[in-house]
């Protein structure tokens, strides 16, 4: 099970920026600042973990859920499963789209759903609490397990990332630091934080968890479209309808499904699980700009090791901007870093040198390694724009032993997008463009139904309408989304 001083120094870490030790206790919290001693304080008071008989760890069982005061839900037509646990804080239905999910964990996807349950054991219990002392359903942990798999590392094609697939906006807009060197969105414990806050204001706009969850993957706007549209807040009924993509529609059905067979493992023969066992660590203050191989082998430790400590620290240093950085280390090693008497030591060097072969300047190389311009010009000490002269030495945010576009620490600056990415990008340039050349029909008399197949150029072509015109004059229905078949397009 997790220690209860876990809970402590995972949450503290999230609501108070102290670097106390791993084992909080009663004295450490009469030695903080007064500020600190209340949020400290508040964490203290729950230091075991939920029992839940035959649970992933983490999950709330039946007797835990019916002592707390939060609002329950039984899952009805399911007696003949003889289930274990049959309360829940989430509503999950047992209908035909769950079954479909239910038998597919239990079935071709038996081994992923136990690759999601042995991974929970490290992070799961506390993601639950920070959910549960933020007022939210303990059973949302069901939605990461969705999304990542718990999966700090986690990446979707649409660059979604961490345990709860934030996108880089959304992350930004609920406190997370997404740079290039600092990405919280995975980091378990923050993230948590900055999810719960989302779903909490998803729950407070559409007024039910099924739509809050499904708003967490489509969003917000396709939502109000899709309850616009169908003039309902009933998921299930919006789930009939063409306008939500499969991916949303199955999203829901999944998560109860995971939650279904999570808290009832032995039903469903999962009962055999060895969970992980949970990742507990010590911090210390590092210098900013602090280089990780150089730390963790001060330390006795490997750099993979030290990442795994650390999965916000994208790079192989920490921000170069901050003057101190809060590093965590596995138990024990803080000891031995507090030994270290100049431990401006660490701080990062070893970067790969470019020398200029004519006059260029930082955004010019920056283009040419895919590398923020603002991010050459810290490392580098001068303007973006500068003009600089051959042979002149650009520090370059790589390690020197590393080959950057093989090295995975840098993956994300050389991946290939997806074709229906760049479908779509080359669509939204195309409307751009119409919209500022061409020419817009005020009065249309004569119109075209868009057929499978047909594309706007070849709308073009056989009208003999000039397809910016086109754009422009559909601009309200273009700007929105590619052309479907069945729209109608005013043409003359």
């Amino acid at each position: 099970m997790l220690r209860a001083s876990f809970f402590v120094k995972a949450l503290s870490l999230i609501l108070i920026t102290s670097c106390a030790s791993f084992n909080t206790s009663e004295k450490e919290v009469v030695e903080a600042k007064p500020a600190e001693k209340k949020r400290i304080q508040q964490h203290l008071v729950d230091k075991t973990l939920p029992d839940c008989h035959s649970c992933i760890v983490g999950s709330s069982g039946d007797q835990e859920l019916k002592d707390s005061n939060k609002k329950l839900y039984y899952i009805y037509g399911a007696e003949h499963l003889n289930l274990q646990n049959t309360y829940f804080d989430i509503p999950v239905v047992y209908n035909a789209a769950t079954k479909k999910w239910i038998k597919y964990f239990t079935g071709r996807g038996r081994k992923l759903f136990a690759r999601y349950a042995k991974r929970a054991g490290r992070y799961a219990p506390v993601l639950s609490k920070i959910l549960n002392d933020q007022g939210m359903p303990r059973d949302l942990i069901y939605l990461s397990m969705a999304e990542s798999g718990f999966q700090n590392m986690a990446r979707s094609w649409a660059k979604a990332v961490g345990p709860w697939q934030f996108m880089p906006y959304t992350g930004k807009r609920f406190g997370l630091n997404v740079g290039f060197f600092l990405d919280e969105r995975r980091d378990p414990l923050k993230a948590t934080v900055a999810a719960s806050t989302y779903l909490r204001n998803l729950y407070d706009e559409f007024g039910s968890w099924e739509l809050a969850m499904a708003s967490y993957n489509a969003g917000e706007g396709k939502l109000r479209r899709a309850i616009k549209r169908y003039r309902t807040k009933n998921f299930w009924k919006i789930r009939k309808g063409r306008y939500l993509r499969p991916e949303t529609k199955n999203y829901v059905p999944k998560i109860m499904a995971l939650a279904i067979i999570g808290k009832n493992l032995k039903t469903f023969g999962f009962d055999d699980i060895e969970f992980d066992h949970p990742l507990d660590f010590e911090e210390v203050s590092v210098p900013g700009n602090s280089d990780l191989y150089t730390t963790a082998q001060l330390v006795g430790m490997d750099f993979k090791e030290m990442k795994k400590y650390n999965p916000e620290l994208i790079r192989w240093q920490t921000p170069p901007k901050a003057d101190q950085y809060v590093l965590r280390l596995p138990v024990g090693k803080k000891a031995i870093w507090d030994a270290i008497a100049d431990k401006s030591e660490v701080v990062a060097k070893d970067y790969k040198v470019y020398q200029l072969r004519g006059y260029a300047n930082l955004k010019q190389v920056g283009r040419k390694f895919k590398v923020p311009s603002k991010v050459l010009a810290q490392l580098n000490d001068m303007p973006a724009n500068k003009k600089l002269f051959p042979k002149t030495a650009v520090y370059l945010p790589f390690h020197k032993t590393h080959r950057a576009r093989k090295e995975r620490l840098y993956s994300d600056l050389y991946e290939k997008p997806r074709r229906s990415v760049l479908r779509r990008r080359a669509y939204q340039t195309w409307v751009k463009r119409g919209k500022r050349r061409g020419k817009n029909i005020t009065n249309p008399k004569q119109f075209y139904i868009v057929k499978k197949g047909d594309t706007l150029w070849n709308i073009a072509r056989k009208t003999g309408v000039n397809i910016n015109t086109i754009i422009r004059t559909n601009y309200r229905l273009v700007k929105r989304r590619m052309i479907l078949p069945g729209d109608k397009l005013a043409i003359r």
